[in-house]
């Protein structure tokens, strides 16, 4: 009659046992090994702005079409560009009959005697022909300038990559140097890990990482390519007396700051695809530090 409450007591204690033992595993796993669910695939994002200001005429896209480097976005009116470069080309025309007129004056009275051309005059129509020699220079330049900004009325896509947010459209106006539409560079994906600055020390250029994205998509690869070196501090703004206004804090209560690990990804696997701002976990296969990997042989 006394095992079967020994036997209660030691499946208790081992239950117990085991639970402390999980129980201890479980917050190891969560509080010192590198891992974080705070993941971001990030991509660069090309903001595509007109060169020159005009009408918008033409778009030749769609929203999150896929286009390749050197592919037509939109086409701002020609026909004023068109006019200029006509404009520019006669004005070449002009300084460069002037030109062959001045330097041929120049070389026929250098062919003169000093009696009939006196040194003064000389000079004067070799300045002159020097003088329409830079005007020609200067036209050139200005027929140059010309062309480039007929043909930049153009816009191309300046890498490989997907439309986003399209919101140009025939009519608009487009003014140089103001986006008109975005692309993201298919070729430039990465992953930021937010990570705990208690985990830091865990994390190392070049450890393995196993990415994986919300839903039933297979785990990413990829490995640690660099570690931010600072994040802003919201708890220490500038007063406007130009001072540190420190904000009180509990001693008691300490959150771990959380900073950015850029992650570099392996090719993905077939069909599998990624946007910027998708979410993820990320999980790192941490390896020995070189001291402690030379040690250990």
């Amino acid at each position: 009659m006394k095992v079967r409450p020994l036997f209660q007591l030691t499946c208790t204690i081992l239950i117990l046992a085991a639970a402390v033992l999980f129980s201890r595993a479980l917050w190891n796993r969560y509080m010192n090994s590198p891992w974080t669910r705070d993941g971001r695939v990030r991509a660069d994002v090309i903001k595509v702005a007109a060169d020159v200001s005009g009408m918008v005429v033409h778009v030749a896209v769609k929203d999150n079409q896929l286009v390749h480097k050197g592919d037509l976005l939109f086409t701002v009116d020609r026909e004023r560009y068109r006019l200029a470069w006509d404009r520019a080309n006669a004005v070449l025309a002009a300084r460069k009959a002037d030109m062959s007129m001045r330097q041929q004056e120049a070389r026929r009275r250098e062919g003169l005697e000093n009696v009939v051309v006196s040194t003064e005059i000389l000079e004067n129509s070799r300045s002159q022909a020097d003088s329409a020699a830079a005007l020609y220079q200067e036209a050139l330049v200005m027929a140059e300038t010309a062309k480039l900004n007929l043909n930049r009325t153009e816009v191309r896509s300046p890498v490989e990559g997907y439309i986003t947010n399209l919101s140009v459209h025939p009519g608009d106006f487009a003014t140089a140097g103001e986006a008109k539409l975005a692309v993201i560079d298919r070729n430039s994906f990465w992953v930021y890990g937010y990570f705990e600055e208690t985990k830091l020390h865990l994390l190392h250029l070049g450890d393995q990482v196993d990415i994986r994205l919300l839903g039933n998509a297979p785990v990413l690869k990829g490995h640690i390519e660099s570690l931010a070196r600072g994040i802003s501090d919201h708890d220490n703004p500038t007063s406007r007396e130009l001072l540190s206004d420190v904000n009180p804090v509990f001693n008691w209560v300490r959150l771990a700051q959380r900073l950015p690990v850029r992650i570099r990804l392996d090719p993905l696997p077939a069909g599998v695809q990624i946007a910027a701002g998708m979410t993820c976990t990320v999980i790192v296969c941490p390896t020995l530090p070189p001291k402690k990997a030379a040690s250990s042989h």
